[in-house]
């Protein structure tokens, strides 16, 4: 579709939406259907709707070549080999569209949203845009420990890569064509890690990201695997931060974009406190099964903490920050009780979302992930706030 401006043909603006799907027979062709309706009626731009079959084993592609048939603006892509991350890098590296986004197959984002969602990119506000749960102005339905999971989550990623995004999770995100194609070939994971590394590289490289606050309704039938996908996502943070650390891989974005730098310090600062953390963590899990054999688990928790909290403080102190002498040491140790005070909270309430019956192993899997999540999280209090800059240390 063409129109006129001052007597010359305009391309008109064209928005393309992925639906990536696997497995999703049951529900794939209500959702389109509807999604298609919805931008018909109320999408004041061209659009199409790309589904992308991600190596179902059920009939969904046979309903999305279906759907693609029935409607003239929906278009389907087949994958042999499974992974969200690697269906839209497939569609997104070869669209011709000026907006490239996607949303999942449930439509658990209310879509009175998705206009507010592009509009910013159309016109050149932003280069990036995201639906986010977070906020104030946000509507969300969905159990406490999905709630519990998706708030420890972002709160690492803003504690620990210092992201001003809030949502990185939301299933119902856009960007410029052009701004995507150029960040993907630096996009390293194919699955659910996908569209955080994405995010985390286009704040690194000082671009524009917009959020909408949603509604939500949480999916009741996801097949998400949560510690998996949990576990995945720790490695993908700290395989950025290690990339973040050797410098910023160069991208082609626009000459406007400054590539950001990690604080003063911190470069030395972070493999150190890596190698501190490896040990205390080896220590802890040590312990904690050792002591869970004749005490409740969240007792052999909160002494176990408390012990390796105590040498990792001291550690840190000596090697990680610098910091040498007795002068302090009280008050750095107090300040190192009050961070695993706080860790202490985080893996407790991760033991406490678990049901009774839960096994040893799972325990163990919980208490891994929650004390990932609290050791990231002590290295930015122990160097914004216990080891304040002092004289030779940074």
């Amino acid at each position: 579709m063409e129109t006129l401006a001052f007597g010359h043909p305009v391309k008109a603006r064209v928005v393309e939406v992925v639906v990536p799907v696997h497995n999703e027979q049951r529900v794939l062709a209500e959702s389109v259907r509807r999604l298609h309706a919805y931008l018909t009626r109320n999408l004041p731009y061209a659009f199409r709707i790309t589904i992308a079959d991600n190596a179902s084993t059920d009939d969904t592609w046979m309903t999305a070549d279906q759907l693609a048939r029935d409607l003239p603006e929906v278009h389907a892509v087949h994958l042999a080999e499974k992974g969200r991350g690697r269906a839209l890098r497939r569609v997104w590296s070869e669209s011709d569209a000026d907006v490239v986004c996607y949303m999942d197959v449930d439509l658990s984002t209310d879509l009175d949203a998705f206009l507010p969602l592009v509009a910013p990119l159309l016109s050149g506000h932003s280069d990036l845009a995201i639906g986010t749960r977070l906020s104030h102005g946000s509507n969300v339905v969905r159990g406490p420990k999905r709630e519990f999971i998706s708030r420890a989550y972002n709160l690492l990623l803003r504690s620990l890569m210092g992201v001003r995004f809030s949502d990185a999770q939301c299933g119902f995100k856009a960007g410029r064509a052009d701004v995507v194609q150029a960040l993907l070939p630096a996009v390293e994971d194919e699955a659910w890690f996908f569209d955080t590394e994405l995010l985390l590289l286009a704040e690194q490289h000082g671009l524009r990201i917009h959020e909408v606050p949603v509604d939500w309704v949480d999916d009741p039938d996801s097949r998400v695997d949560i510690v998996k996908t949990s576990a995945e996502d720790l490695k993908g943070m700290w395989r950025v931060a290690r990339k973040s650390v050797s410098g910023v891989a160069h991208i082609p974005v626009p000459p406007r974009i400054q590539q950001a730098q990690l604080p003063a310090g911190m470069a030395r600062q972070l493999p150190v406190f890596a190698a501190v953390g490896v040990v205390s963590t080896i220590t802890y899990l040590a312990l904690f099964w050792v002591f869970a054999e004749f005490m409740p688990s969240v007792t052999a928790n909160a002494i176990t903490l408390l012990v390796t909290a105590l040498g990792n403080t001291a550690a840190n102190r000596r090697f990680t920050f610098g910091v040498t002498g007795r002068a302090g040491a009280l008050r750095d140790h107090l300040g190192g009780l009050i961070v695993f005070f706080i860790g202490l909270a985080l893996t407790t309430s991760g033991l406490a979302l678990l049901p009774d019956d839960t096994s040893r192993t799972a325990e163990l899997i919980v208490v891994v992930l929650a004390n990932g999540l609290a050791t990231l999280l002590r290295f930015v209090l122990l160097r914004a706030w216990v080891f304040i800059p002092r004289k030779g240390t940074r």
